[in-house]
């Protein structure tokens, strides 16, 4: 190959490659996406953990979301309060301040308070119960499997199997959500973390059945809902709720529970 042959591929080349850029930048400027600079702001003041908790497609669907006035500046739920106070002074609105939640496990029945039906020796993962006899070993069928599929949804370390039941670390808990998505019998639920009680039991059955395969589940006795004097407390297909918009904190039902669910937690 000679130096002309080579000149000439040179010039071919890079005058292409001009061409290319050339056409390249007239498209971009011509269909370029406006991005809002409110948008860029908040991303840049969100977590960046992309857990999904906000409800929307991580940080970036958060940060869009707000921008365009979809969503609150609060509702973010691992940033809380200081990140929603930055992101009102981007918005140029007050943020206010919301209620911290944390996640929950309704369920005391550890291995020494409920019983097993029988010896479980397999894969352990709680949707998987779903294919097993009688929905698992646990007598309870609305009971912890104690397997961790919380445990593996949350990215913040927060949920551990302590003796055959999800307990959560409600200090490293950001309310995000995946633990309550993760457990097939919808034992966790997000509650205020200032709640002063909450009844560690799920089950629906009746008091019978329960104190045949729990030693600690609610009975559906009423006697926290009689005496509560907010009206915090009802029973509802046997089993207490409380209300935490009524709930004073006087421990009124904690001291009425016979089997001692309601618990200060």
């Amino acid at each position: 190959m000679n130096a002309t042959a080579i000149i000439v591929a040179a010039l071919v080349v890079g005058g292409t490659g001009i061409l290319l850029g050339f056409f390249l930048g007239i498209f971009g400027e011509k269909f370029k996406v406006e991005v809002d600079e409110r948008e860029e702001a908040i991303l840049g003041v969100l977590p960046g953990n992309n857990c999904g908790g906000c409800g929307y497609a991580g940080c970036s669907g958060l940060a869009a979301a707000i921008a365009k006035g979809e969503a609150p500046v609060g509702q973010c739920p691992v940033g809380g309060d200081p990140v929603a106070a930055k992101i009102g002074d981007i918005m140029g609105v007050a943020a206010g301040s919301g209620t911290k939640m944390v996640a929950f496990v309704k369920c005391a029945g550890d291995c020494e308070k409920a019983k097993q039906d029988y010896a479980y020796t397999g894969v352990e993962d709680c949707a998987a119960m779903a294919f097993i006899p009688g929905g698992g070993p646990k007598s309870c069928n609305y009971g912890c499997l104690g397997y961790g599929s919380c445990v593996k949804a949350c990215p913040f370390d927060a949920v551990h199997i302590v003796n055959g039941i999800a307990v959560v670390d409600k200090d490293a808990c950001k309310a995000c959500g995946k633990c309550v998505a993760a457990c097939p019998k919808n034992l966790i639920e997000l509650v205020p973390y200032d709640a002063k009680q909450k009844v560690q039991c799920n089950s629906k059955d009746k008091g019978k059945d329960v104190m045949a395969s729990c030693s600690v589940g609610c009975i559906g006795c009423h006697l926290c809902e009689k005496n509560c004097p907010e009206k915090a407390v009802t029973v509802t297909d046997n089993i207490a709720h409380i209300d935490y918009g009524k709930c004073t904190g006087c421990g009124t039902c904690v001291e009425k529970c016979p089997k001692k669910i309601i618990q200060a937690v």
